[in-house]
């Protein structure tokens, strides 16, 4: 399948969609006051990513031809793997049962897939101020995996 640029990005403001209802649902099963804020937080974060890429979708273009073609099928191979299951419902992905660091542990699991695909998506993006702003996305969201392990560290070592 080929994949036009409205539907790539059409996919990563389903991943901003799917994160930010993972963060909510996880903040309303935190455990502490701060866990919470700082998934409400998140939560928050993934709503402005998801109206950056909305104005991307509407703006952009691949730029005439991809800028790689191993690239451009390394995203459509994401994608058609189902790696991002932009079907599934977020909340269903915690039970309510989850410590604060399985929930953690998650979120850096997601974190990390979604990184992935930006900087992916970057590399066949031709226009160089999308590129940047996917790059101040990318930067964003390792901020989040970083501020999430330090939290998933700190729960570690209180042994809770």
């Amino acid at each position: 399948m080929v994949y036009s640029t409205h539907e790539i990005f059409e996919i990563a403001i389903q991943i901003e969609r799917n994160g930010a209802a993972f963060y909510r649902r996880a903040s309303h099963l935190a455990p502490d006051k701060a866990s919470r804020t700082m998934l409400a937080s998140l939560a928050k974060m993934e709503d402005d990513h998801e109206a950056t890429f909305i104005a991307m979708r509407d703006a952009a273009s691949l730029g005439g031809e991809p800028r790689d073609d191993e690239m451009l099928g390394y995203i459509r191979s994401m994608a058609d793997s189902h790696v991002f299951d932009t079907g599934m419902d977020p909340d269903a992905i915690l039970s309510g049962k989850e410590t604060i660091e399985e929930i953690l542990s998650t979120a850096i699991g997601l974190e990390k897939e979604s990184v992935v695909y930006y900087a992916a998506l970057k590399e066949v993006i031709a226009d160089e101020q999308t590129r940047r702003r996917l790059q101040a996305i990318i930067l964003e969201e390792m901020g989040h995996i970083a501020e999430l392990s330090g939290r998933r560290q700190a729960v570690r070592g209180s042994g809770g």
